[in-house]
């Protein structure tokens, strides 16, 4: 990974964070509807986590990203 891809990676990071935090307050700000668009971004949130736990706990798609020629 160069250096561009880093930079890149990263303001796309910090671009997300503020969008998130932008998004959240509006659901806050319209509260009994908001509510919604919260559970929903909750169950998103999860489904991610458990996507990351099973890509880090599988050894056979390490593998054959290390190994297997491009």
């Amino acid at each position: 990974m160069d250096i561009y891809e880093k930079w890149g990676y990263s303001l796309l990071a910090i671009i997300m964070i503020f969008y998130m935090v932008a998004m959240f307050i509006g659901m806050i700000a319209t509260f009994p509807y908001g509510l919604l668009g919260l559970l929903f971004v909750a169950g998103l949130g999860i489904l991610m986590i458990k996507v990351f736990k099973e890509r880090i706990r599988n050894k056979e798609d390490d593998y054959y990203s290390k190994e297997v020629d491009k």
